[in-house]
């Protein structure tokens, strides 16, 4: 168990450069990752919202109840500033049908599973973040259907109902699954939740290496275009995400919550999504994978950045 911990810390603490050297082995040898089929992706995005559902406890929802405007601006602002946003970049960049439907996809899912860890690593409203993470999943089976089809629905067939059933299917029931083994089993889930960066970690790792290997010959002729698109996305979305809260008067950890949580969407579903909804588009699953890889080190970078602020200011 030691081991496992140790290996588990070690995980966490590099788990941005592990997802880069992993999407840039299954890039330039998609051979050697072959294995992992993107017929695994749902699979491995039920274990992430599993693993999700074992750290949530009642106390996390108190946040929506005590201070439900603080969870209301930050919901509101992650479904209209990220979707918008997408729709906006397929637009000024030009994207083909495929990479845009990828795009629109990452705009309209709820916040992402690592957008709590970097908003305590960077001094934010931890609990806020938390409450914004569980509300904005628990919508999302109603508004990720109705906002693709808003945003997407005039370039291809959007079923909603059947993206309602998959959202409920790979990411509400894990969830739910993992709370009621943890409210009812706390010892278990005490032990697992040590080890659970590392299952989750391997399970994100995982989904990128099946969508970039099985797309490695296409990412070469737009890997460059996607990456500019997916950063402009994510970037815009921090800065808009800390500028509403700045303008609605929050204070300042509350504002660093609101603008990760905008900011960091949960690529895997919009990844999951695109491989049972639009497997006809295969590109349509690039931009949640590289999502997936870049929000990490934005992330972090982002958390620094708010760290280093606040030494500035005791220094003064």
């Amino acid at each position: 168990m030691e081991l496992l911990k140790k290996i588990t810390k070690f995980v966490s603490k590099y788990m941005a450069v592990i997802v880069i050297a992993v999407a840039a082995l299954a890039l330039f040898a998609p051979n050697s990752v072959s294995f992992i089929k993107t017929s695994y992706v749902n699979t491995l995005l039920g274990i992430v919202m599993f693993g999700m559902g074992l750290t949530l406890k009642p106390n996390d929802f108190k946040v929506v109840f005590s201070r439900p405007k603080d969870v209301v601006i930050g919901c509101i602002a992650q479904f209209t500033v990220m979707p918008l946003l997408a729709f906006c970049l397929t637009k000024v960049f030009n994207l083909p049908t495929e990479l845009a439907i990828g795009v629109i996809l990452v705009g309209t899912c709820p916040g992402g599973t690592s957008s709590n860890v970097m908003t305590y690593l960077s001094g934010g409203d931890v609990a806020l973040s938390v409450g914004m993470t569980a509300v904005s999943t628990v919508l999302a089976p109603f508004l990720t259907p109705l906002l693709t089809y808003f945003y997407a629905g005039q370039k291809v067939d959007v079923n909603m109902a059947s993206m309602f059933l998959s959202i409920v299917k790979v990411v509400i029931v894990p969830i739910v699954l993992g709370f009621v083994i943890n409210h009812f089993f706390k010892k278990f889930t005490e032990r697992a939740v040590e080890v659970l960066p590392l299952i989750s970690t391997t399970a994100i790792v995982a989904i990128v290496a099946a969508v970039v290997s099985a797309n490695s010959a296409k990412i070469m002729t737009c890997g460059l275009l996607i990456v500019a698109v997916v950063i402009c996305h994510n970037v815009l979305g921090y800065l808009l995400g800390y500028g509403i809260g700045k303008v609605l008067k929050l204070n300042t950890t509350k504002c660093r919550a609101i603008s990760i949580e905008v900011g960091m969407q949960n690529s895997g579903l919009a990844t999951s999504l695109a491989t049972t909804h639009f497997a006809a588009y295969p590109l349509a699953t690039i931009p949640g994978a590289v999502f997936s890889v870049w929000h990490n080190i934005s992330g972090a970078i982002l958390a620094n950045f708010f760290v280093s602020m606040d030494a500035k200011k005791k220094e003064k």
